[in-house]
């Protein structure tokens, strides 16, 4: 089986470089690497610095209006750039996950018991969430990974195990991987959705609705790194508003409502009569 990795990426180069060495690490090495830089002409150095310099693909997607982050197309990109290169299986992996030294071959292992479908597949892995590192210049030691637990709100299978994926409102894309047959049942990404949030929780309703066969496999771990977080998203405030819309009208119902939600008590977003909108003092600011 030909495996190839593709990660997205818009600044986080020390993430984006402990990537790279966690996955060279691995007993299963991929067969290619495609990184899609959004905006970002420093990635192709980051990349020439590490263990894939010689055989990694950097692409390039402009940033969209207003600076927005292109994040459905530049994935679609990647995934486009991974079938290229032959690959039987695309891994898609979050610029701020590092790999576990089973996560390829997880993968691999699982597309293979479950290959019998018409329809392909899509897996998720488990993510776990690190702390920041007590030495952030040398990165996570041993110990420190070993203390990271995957997210409670996912099912995380033992090593070896597959559970079917039966709520799709669970699916992300820190991790995962999907061969061709879903990829184009699926329609990849919806480039509808431009900016941060919804496109991932929009691409889970797309497989659903051409039912195409999800499994959570066991070992197939990723550990995000730490990153400092605004929660609420604030300087996403349009990209949820408009894409959580965007979302309800494909899907009759909103994503992202803890941060919907969070906004409205802030005064930043009040639901109006056709969906959620910005407060006008905001968009007038």
């Amino acid at each position: 089986m030909r495996l190839v990795v593709a990660t997205v990426v818009a600044g986080r180069h020390t993430h984006l470089a402990r990537q790279h060495r966690s996955l060279h690490a691995g007993p299963r090495q991929p067969d290619g690497l495609v990184v899609v830089s959004m905006g970002d002409p420093e990635v192709a150095g980051v990349v020439a610095r590490g263990p894939y310099a010689d055989t990694a693909r950097v692409l390039a997607a402009p940033l969209g209006p207003e600076g927005r982050l292109p994040l459905a197309r530049a994935r679609n990109t990647a995934v486009q750039a991974a079938w290229e290169q032959d690959a039987d299986l695309v891994v898609l992996l979050d610029v701020d996950c590092l790999a576990d030294a089973e996560l390829l071959a997880r993968y691999e292992e699982a597309a293979n018991r479950t290959a019998s479908s018409p329809a392909g597949r899509v897996l998720c892995g488990p993510v776990a969430y690190l702390p920041p590192p007590h030495d952030p210049g040398r990165g996570y030691d041993e110990q420190e990974l070993a203390a990271a637990r995957p997210h409670a709100a996912r099912p995380a299978p033992a090593p070896g195990e597959l559970l079917e994926l039966e709520d799709w409102r669970l699916f992300w894309s820190l991790s995962f991987a999907v061969d061709r047959a879903a990829w184009e049942a699926i329609g990849g990404f919806d480039e509808a959705y431009t900016g941060y949030g919804g496109e991932d929780t929009d691409l889970g309703q797309r497989a659903r609705a051409a039912g195409v066969p999800g499994w959570w496999v066991g070992g197939a771990l990723a550990r995000h790194q730490w990153h400092p977080v605004e929660d609420p998203p604030v300087r996403h405030l349009a990209d949820v508003v408009r894409n959580a819309n965007l979302f309800r009208e494909r899907w009759g119902w909103f994503p992202m409502e803890g941060w919907l939600e969070a906004f409205e008590r802030a005064g930043l977003a009040r639901r109006g009569p056709t969906g959620w909108e910005t407060c006008p003092s905001v968009a007038t600011a």
